[in-house]
């Protein structure tokens, strides 16, 4: 277990397992999200996606840690190179709960979330709002992603639909000596990407 792909819901603790697998594993974390979302909330084209996440991967020979969807502009990019998928399904008043409590305090602390993007109040809780998304979205999510890696059945899939379970799992890894270099996309996150569109 070298290259693994976390997916889950929005709102489902994908970054933050990403991270803490990636530093006991000792391999790169990519965050698509930090790849995806340019300054001033731009979206990266689905081949300047491609592009960002093909070359973190190749930068990162002996194992990565790659967390997001992104189905729609990746299809299989990452699935194809991973050996393992960990599936965050968590239950819906889970991400509900989460993403109330995320962008509140996204609101009140400013906290710059990818190349200098932060939440607004204007965009917060409107029908484009990351909670609005959680909102109409959550429940799809399971039998899509059934489909999907039924297409790669070269994967071990892990599911794990609580923070126990995450938890649990998470301990059962054992830790790796630190690989040196920088971890690719969770280094790069607050740079604007030189990449001309």
């Amino acid at each position: 277990m070298r290259r693994i792909a976390v997916i889950g819901g929005s709102c489902s603790g994908k970054t933050t397992l990403a991270r803490s697998l990636a530093a006991r594993l000792g391999v790169p974390h990519v965050e698509v999200d930090a790849l995806h979302h340019d300054p001033g909330w731009r979206e990266a084209s689905a081949e300047l996606l491609r592009e960002q996440v093909l070359a973190a991967i190749a930068a990162a020979p002996h194992g990565w840690v790659v967390d997001g969807n992104y189905f729609g502009k990746l299809g299989g990019l990452v699935l194809e190179r991973a050996d393992t998928v960990v599936w965050l399904d968590v239950p819906y008043g889970t991400a509900i709960r989460r993403v109330l409590w995320r962008t509140w305090s996204r609101l009140v602390s400013r906290a710059e979330l990818w190349n200098g993007n932060r939440e607004r109040l204007r965009d917060a809780f409107g029908r484009d709002s990351i909670v609005w998304w959680v909102l109409t979205t959550h429940r799809r999510f399971a039998p899509k992603w059934t489909e999907r890696l039924a297409a790669y059945p070269q994967l071990e899939v892990v599911r794990l639909p609580s923070a126990s379970d995450v938890g649990a799992w998470l301990q059962s890894i054992q830790p790796t000596a630190a690989m040196s270099g920088r971890s690719g996309a969770s280094e790069r996150q607050k740079t604007p990407p030189s990449v001309e569109r």
